[in-house]
């Protein structure tokens, strides 16, 4: 034995390369077999070999994939089974329905049919929908909404901060509560991981009910860490919903010294689309405290109508298909005329990627409105790997001037327009739990559009010339975040 401790102890670099070897080896053959995308195996495999034994921390802590596993079944509840049951009616009779639409709607049908199969996305046509610019709008609506509250009010968001606008709602929640109106709050661990424990205490006091969105503990940190709950959703009354881009922080309405003023997009919606919002919600619910809410004053009958047409789209771990990303992707290969595109981070998807670049040369104009400056370093680079290669193709590029930019927001032949949670980045489209509002109207791409051009106006075009002269070390940057945004 001694004889042996003394071998290993002679020979302990070997030995640890041996184990790290095999640990390298071991690792890697699981990603391969995983059947992820090849862009991603190759990334970790890299990462495994460039970054010894921090790469095999950094795997278990962050590379993990559980997409569809058990963790996120929300498999037998009702109120989601019978919304699979209606869509599933609504594919039935969609060549009655398209004879309803006029020719600009009709088409955009194939992005309809898409939604319905891939995430349950109902088509409701009975909605209002108001755009909602900047916090300055958003979040006096959502507390006058709240105001209202006579039911029930639902709260879902991956940030909230203890400063004076997150106190203002955690003021104005606690109200509703001593009046006797339902109220629920979901909030992300990870987003709203400065959250004190008496912001949270004084909620629950109040009678509010409140739990966060999968705790990052040991020893479940390497399993959870890596999906966030980035939705944000409020639903009053079931009749009243609000989604975008927005947190609850002071910075969304303040903006930050660093960055300016933030310029983000949020919507009002009341109709059929609430009602999907709320069933998004109870899923999202039943998934932190496996509770089960159902009856009428929750979920409103969904009605034809005319007003405008809207499916809710919601993505994540546990959708059997990546329907966001799939929607963006499909909406851009079909564009007809124009693609609009404002995003804070563009790290697109190969997919994704390839779509924008033969749009463009195929003549579609196809506009991406990107921040000049950024919020996080590496997304900030990365984002910025992509631009040469898009310029190339004819699309035109712009870095808003006037503060940071923050909506998520695609425009698609003046008739389509997607606003919600979503980047255009792989976390949003592939790991994250997102949603969006998907809207077929030609008043509120107009009115999107009219903001956007503003936007383009405050914006500096980039010339691929002036691109191409930036420096060496920028290039380096670029190629080195580029190389991790698969991971991150």
């Amino acid at each position: 034995m001694d004889k042996l401790l003394s071998f290993l102890w002679e020979n302990l670099t070997v030995v640890l390369s041996a184990l790290y070897l095999l640990t390298v080896i071991f690792i890697a053959i699981l990603i391969v077999l995983e059947n992820r995308s090849p862009l991603k195996a190759i990334s970790w495999v890299v990462v495994l070999v460039l970054l010894p034994f921090f790469g095999i921390v950094f795997y278990l802590f962050f590379g993990q994939e559980y997409r569809k596993k058990k963790m996120f079944s929300r498999k037998g509840l009702k109120g989601l089974e019978r919304l699979r049951k209606m869509t599933q009616d609504q594919l039935v009779k969609m060549p009655q329905a398209f004879n309803g639409f006029n020719e600009a709607i009709l088409s955009k049908k194939h992005l309809m049919s898409l939604m319905l199969s891939n995430s349950n996305a109902l088509m409701t046509s009975n909605n209002e929908v108001r755009i909602l610019k900047n916090g300055e709008q958003t979040f006096p609506a959502i507390f006058q909404a709240i105001e209202q509250a006579r039911h029930h009010v639902h709260v879902e968001f991956y940030i909230i901060d203890n400063d004076t606008i997150g106190n203002q709602l955690r003021e104005l929640l606690i109200r509703k509560a001593h009046e006797g109106v339902e109220v629920r709050l979901i909030y992300d661990d990870v987003g709203s991981w400065a959250l004190p424990r008496k912001y949270i205490a004084s909620l629950k006091a109040a009678g509010v009910r409140i739990d966060c969105f999968m705790k990052v503990r040991f020893p479940h940190l390497t399993s959870r860490v890596n999906y966030r709950n980035h939705r944000k959703i409020v639903v009053v009354d079931g009749h009243t919903a609000f989604v975008g881009g927005l947190n609850v922080a002071d910075r969304y309405q303040d903006g930050t010294k660093s960055l300016g003023r933030w310029r983000d997009t949020h919507l009002m919606v009341q109709g059929g689309a609430a009602t999907m919002l709320q069933i998004i919600f109870m899923g999202d619910w039943y998934f932190v405290s496996r509770e089960i809410f159902h009856g009428p004053n929750y979920f409103l009958p969904v009605e034809e109508g005319h007003g405008k047409l809207v499916q809710i789209v919601a993505s994540g771990p546990d959708s059997d298909w990546e329907s966001i990303g799939q929607a963006y992707f499909a909406a851009i290969a079909s564009a007809r005329d124009r693609v609009y595109i404002a995003t804070p981070y563009l790290i697109p998807t190969p997919e994704i990627l390839n779509a924008l670049k033969v749009a463009a040369m195929g003549g579609i104009d196809v506009r991406i409105l990107l921040p000049h400056k950024s919020d996080a370093i590496t997304p900030k680079w990365s984002t910025r790997s992509f631009i040469e290669e898009l310029l190339e193709t004819g699309v035109k590029i712009y870095f808003y001037q006037a503060g940071f930019l923050h909506s998520k927001l695609i425009i698609v032949d003046g008739v389509f327009s997607s606003v919600g949670t979503a980047n255009f980045d792989f976390r949003s489209l592939e790991t994250n739990f997102e949603v969006n509002a998907m809207i077929y109207d030609e008043a509120t791409a107009a009115e999107l559009e009219k903001q956007y051009l503003a936007d383009i106006e405050q914006s500096r075009q980039i010339v691929p010339e002036e691109w191409a002269n930036r420096s060496r070390l920028e290039k380096a940057k670029e190629s080195f975040a580029r190389l991790l945004s698969p991971l991150l």
